[in-house]
C-alpha cells in the first residue's frame, strides 16, 4: 500500500478524534448549528476510520503471528499451524485494501436522495405504452420489497392501460443507489396483445432517473422564469375526469423545459408536484453540463445516465433479460418483471465499483 494512501487514512483518523473534542465544546456552548455540522462530518468519517482501524488491527495480528512462527522452529506441527493462520491473515488483509480504496473514492453527490423516475413510451405505439406500464409495475414491486414509498406525480395513460409517460417519486434509504443505473433505453421483444398474427415485435421505452432537488440547489425566479397554465384534466379518449381547472403545466422559459401534472384533484398539489419534477430536471441538466466539462472523453456508461444508450433487452419468448453494459443475461424474465432486480442491481453496482477502483489506480 502506498505511503500517500496511508497518510490519507491517518489524516482522517486524526480529524475524527479532533471532531469528537469539538463536538463536546459545541455541546458546552449550546451551539446547535455547529453541533449539527460537526456531527455530519463525524458520521461521514466513521466508516472510514472503522475500516482503517480494522486494517491496522489485522496488521498487528500478522506481526504477532510472524513472531510466533519464529518461536516455533523446533516444533514442526506448531509451525505448520501458525503458518496456515498467517496465510489466512494475509489474505484477509489483502481483501481489506479494495474496501479502503472504495471508501476514498469520490462520493456520489446524490447519495441518499429520493428518486424521481420517469418512464416514457418510445417506438412501438400502444405496445411501448403497455411496456411502460410493465416497467412501472416492476419498479413498484422492487420498491415494495425494499420498503420504499412510491408516490405518483404525473401520468398520461392510454386506452388499453399503458402509459405514454408516467412519473413517480421513490423515497427511502438506498433508493438512489439502486435506481441510478436504470437510466436509458429499455427494449422489449414479445408478441403484443394487439398483434393478431402472433408475430414478435420490438418496442422500446426510455427511463430517466433523477435525484430530487433540494430547495437551495435550483434557483427559480417564478415571476420571470416560469409560465404556469391551468386547464381541465382529461383521461384516455378525452373523457373528462375533473370538472375544474386543476391540471397544471409549468414551462421554464430559460430552458424550454415543460412539466405537466394532472393526477391530483387539487391545482395546488399538481403545481407542487410539477415543481418537484421541474427542479429535478434542472438539477440533472446542470449536473450533466458539469460532468461533460470534467470528463469529455468518459467511456464508462454505468451510472452516466446516457439516455441514448440501449441498456437492456427484455425477451419474453425466451424468458430472457440482458443488460448490455455488463453483458449479464438472466433466464428469469418472469421473476425480474415481478420485481426481482437484486442480481441485476448488484452486478451493476459491482461493475461501477470496479471502474472506480481502476480509475483510482490510474491516478
Amino acid at each position: 500500500m502506498s505511503h500517500s494512501f496511508l497518510r490519507k487514512f491517518d489524516t482522517m483518523r486524526r480529524r475524527h478524534a479532533e471532531l469528537a473534542a469539538l463536538l463536546g465544546q459545541a455541546v458546552t456552548r449550546d451551539d446547535s448549528a455547529e453541533y449539527a455540522r460537526l456531527s455530519k462530518e463525524y458520521a461521514d468519517l466513521d466508516p472510514l476510520v472503522e475500516a482503517w482501524m480494522g486494517y491496522l488491527a489485522l496488521e498487528a495480528e500478522i506481526h504477532t503471528t510472524e513472531a510466533m512462527l519464529d518461536d516455533a522452529d523446533s516444533e514442526p506441527e506448531m509451525k505448520r499451524l501458525v503458518r496456515e493462520e498467517l496465510d489466512q491473515l494475509k489474505t484477509r488483509l489483502e481483501g481489506k485494501i479494495p474496501e479502503l480504496q472504495l471508501l476514498l473514492a469520490p462520493k456520489d453527490p446524490h447519495e441518499g436522495r429520493n428518486v424521481i423516475l420517469e418512464v416514457r413510451a418510445g417506438t412501438g405505439g400502444e405496445e411501448a405504452a403497455l411496456f411502460a406500464a410493465d416497467l412501472l409495475r416492476m419498479y413498484g414491486r422492487y420498491s415494495e420489497q425494499n420498503r420504499w414509498r412510491v408516490e405518483p406525480l404525473s401520468s398520461s395513460p392510454t386506452p388499453l392501460g399503458g402509459f405514454k409517460e408516467v412519473i413517480v417519486m421513490i423515497s427511502g434509504k438506498g433508493a438512489w443507489s439502486a435506481f441510478k443505473f436504470e437510466s436509458g433505453v429499455h427494449r422489449v421483444q414479445r408478441v403484443p396483445v394487439t398483434e393478431a398474427g402472433g408475430r414478435i415485435h420490438t418496442s422500446a421505452c426510455t427511463v430517466a432517473v433523477l435525484p430530487e432537488a433540494d430547495e437551495v440547489e435550483v434557483a427559480i425566479n417564478e415571476r420571470d422564469d416560469l409560465r404556469i397554465d391551468v386547464f381541465r384534466s382529461s383521461g384516455p379518449g378525452g373523457q373528462s375526469v375533473n370538472t375544474t381547472d386543476s391540471a397544471v403545466r409549468i414551462t421554464h422559459l430559460p430552458t424550454g423545459i415543460t412539466v405537466t401534472c394532472q393526477d391530483e384533484k387539487s391545482q395546488h398539489k399538481n403545481k407542487a408536484q410539477a415543481m418537484k419534477v421541474l427542479k429535478a430536471r434542472l438539477l440533472d441538466m446542470e449536473q450533466r453540463a458539469a460532468d461533460h466539462e470534467r470528463a469529455k472523453d468518459r467511456r464508462d456508461q454505468v451510472g452516466s445516465g446516457d439516455r441514448s444508450e440501449r441498456i437492456r433487452t427484455y425477451n419474453f419468448p425466451q424468458n430472457r433479460v440482458t443488460d448490455h453494459r455488463v453483458n449479464l443475461t438472466l433466464h428469469k424474465l418472469d421473476q425480474v418483471m415481478a420485481g426481482d432486480l437484486h442480481e441485476m442491481i448488484t452486478t451493476l453496482t459491482a461493475h461501477h465499483q470496479a471502474a472506480l477502483l481502476a480509475s483510482l489506480g490510474e491516478e
